[in-house]
């Protein structure tokens, strides 16, 4: 899945000579987190986000608050460099960037210029659709022995019970030369496909079954 169809065109931003007020009244109103600044030109030059109008705020032990900063402008705060990503990127790449860099936001770029954005639940919604776990499904976990064409192997026992994949991820299991298959089924009846799957010979888990066949 690539960024352009879960990122948010309808991008707020401000120039760097706008006030952090301005900030604070745009993020209120609008009811964001992050705000990208930009140029003239529409070239990204910083980024904001409330955690840094919250660091500048005066606490609320303090008797006398300054307004003033307030009015500084928004160049004094903000965050740059901006790590920006573009539009034909992979989703799955891009989680490793948020991961990676604890960023809450990616402004997407187009020869420099902000085309849009994209937010950390943007990113946790896509993959939870990417996994199909938006739907009505069912997770079924196999061990298997770790060799080249083993998800076809099972795959075809899926095929075999009439049972559609939805998604599939492997994950190194604690057993020596092993992997862990994790199928989300469209199905909320996953009993048969189990059961094949145990006659053949694989060590299952699934709902309601700590395991069938050993451990993991």
């Amino acid at each position: 899945m690539k960024l352009h169809l879960i990122m948010r065109t309808n991008v707020y931003t401000l120039t760097s000579t706008h006030s952090i007020q301005d900030a604070i009244d745009l993020m209120e109103q609008k009811s964001i987190r992050h705000i990208p600044i930009i140029d003239h030109d529409d070239n990204v030059i910083g980024i904001i986000s409330d955690r840094d109008i919250r660091d500048v705020r005066p606490s609320i032990l303090t008797q006398k608050t300054d307004e003033s900063v307030f009015l500084k402008p928004i160049s004094s705060i903000m965050a740059s460099p901006v790590l920006t990503a573009h539009e034909d990127d992979d989703v799955q790449e891009t989680a490793k960037l948020f991961y990676q860099h604890r960023i809450g936001c990616l402004p997407i770029t187009a020869n420099g210029r902000i085309i849009g954005i994209i937010s950390e639940s943007d990113i946790l919604y896509s993959l939870t659709a990417l996994l199909g776990a938006d739907r009505p499904t069912s997770v079924i976990e196999v061990c298997v022995q770790n060799y080249p064409g083993m998800l076809a192997d099972v795959a075809t026992i899926f095929k075999q019970a009439g049972v559609n994949i939805v998604s599939a991820v492997a994950y190194p299991s604690q057993k020596v030369n092993y992997h862990m298959l994790s199928f989300r089924v469209q199905t909320i009846d996953p009993r048969k496909v189990i059961q094949k799957l145990a006659d053949s010979g694989y060590d299952v888990y699934g709902p309601s079954l700590p395991s069938i066949g050993g451990e993991r």
